[in-house]
């Protein structure tokens, strides 16, 4: 049976690693756990690190935070909150991000009943044309924001590289540190976050291209992998198999390299090309106990076999070649695999993957 490792002794070090370098720089920063999609027994490895601030884009993962976490740890809602969820978002997020007044003035009114003040951070549009609002808009959001009772502006914030790819640049920084400057002149109030970082950012904070200004940070794919998203390679220092993937192998035969009979397109949609030089050659294949279901292989990255070569998945397995089979797999052998964020998203909001928290 396929399943998850996620290494509590690899976490703890790259948590080190980042809060060495937030704290020389004296940067606040908070842990993403969108990734581990409320898994409680992960969540609490997260919050057992010590951090004062959790971060996630669904409300029922802030339910388990709260349930997990000491008073102290604060947790904000990363996502423009839907009008219907607004009573579990001042529920259980003590702040969020936001992009539009309506919204903003639904969660006033629901803070209000709820005897609470819930913290905003407003987000703008730095050309990625994800959420936020544009530059333009900005004076006016701001001045009929303030006017709400049970709302506390406490920052702002952008997103980049999240939809289209834009990446963070010294001047998008500066640029979101000026606005920062502007709203405090115009009103008279203390703005104290400028969240422009992220796990893409870190980079240029190491490199020390980061405005002053951005004093916050938002991680989760640095800490959970180890990577250097801009350079698209390992981060010096840091740990790239805190969370590892084990498939078992189900079947081992040796085959046809080409199926036999008529082509159509499979249940994906796909049609398969022949290579007629291939006619007559076989091959060992091996069955892992995972598929389309669960993760696409364009995820996977093979590390103690790097000879694997993907052959096709339909819904619940993956095939591979493993050509000679040399290094004699048998069926029941597992197969481990690094993962990509995306696929270990897949993989940790489904329930057919079991999750194990392991040591070194």
């Amino acid at each position: 049976m396929a399943y998850l490792t996620f290494n509590r002794t690899k976490l703890k070090h790259n948590y080190k690693v980042l809060k060495a370098l937030f704290d020389q720089h004296n940067i606040e920063w908070a842990i993403v756990t969108k990734l581990l999609c409320g898994e409680e027994v992960l969540v609490k490895e997260v919050v057992d690190l010590g951090i004062k601030e959790i971060c996630d884009a669904r409300i029922s993962n802030l339910k388990v935070v709260k349930e997990l976490a000491p008073a102290d740890v604060q947790t904000v809602y990363i996502k423009p909150p839907a009008i219907e969820s607004i009573p579990e978002l001042v529920e259980y997020a003590d702040a969020s991000f936001n992009s539009e007044f309506d919204t903003i003035k639904a969660i006033s009114e629901e803070a209000g009943k709820q005897g609470k003040m819930h913290k905003v951070i407003i987000m703008i549009e730095l050309g990625d044309l994800r959420e936020g609002i544009m530059g333009e808009e900005l004076m006016d959001f701001y001045e009929s924001v303030f006017e709400l009772p049970n709302i506390k502006v406490t920052g702002i914030g952008s997103n980049l590289n999240c939809l289209h790819g834009v990446m963070p640049s010294t001047d998008k920084l500066i640029q979101l540190s000026l606005y920062k400057q502007l709203i405090e002149a115009k009103f008279g109030r203390d703005i104290p976050w400028v969240t422009g970082g992220t796990s893409v950012v870190i980079p240029l904070l190491q490199t020390h291209q980061l405005p002053a200004g951005i004093n916050h940070f938002r991680v989760g794919e640095t800490l959970y992998f180890g990577t250097d998203i801009v350079n698209h390679g390992p981060m010096e220092g840091m740990e790239q198999d805190v969370i590892t993937l084990y498939t078992q192998i189900i079947e081992i035969n040796e085959k046809p390299m080409l199926p036999i009979g008529e082509l159509e397109a499979n249940p994906q949609g796909e049609t398969f090309e022949i290579d007629e030089s291939l006619y007559g050659k076989t091959t060992h294949r091996a069955i892992l106990d995972v598929g389309t279901l669960d993760i696409s292989s364009e995820y996977l990255i093979p590390f103690k076999d790097q000879n694997i070569e993907f052959v096709g998945a339909s819904s619940d397995m993956l095939v591979i070649d493993i050509h000679d089979n040399e290094r004699g797999y048998k069926v029941g052998d597992f197969i481990p695999f690094h993962l990509k964020y995306m696929g270990a998203l897949t993989l940790f909001n489904s329930y057919y993957i079991e999750k194990r928290v392991i040591d070194n």
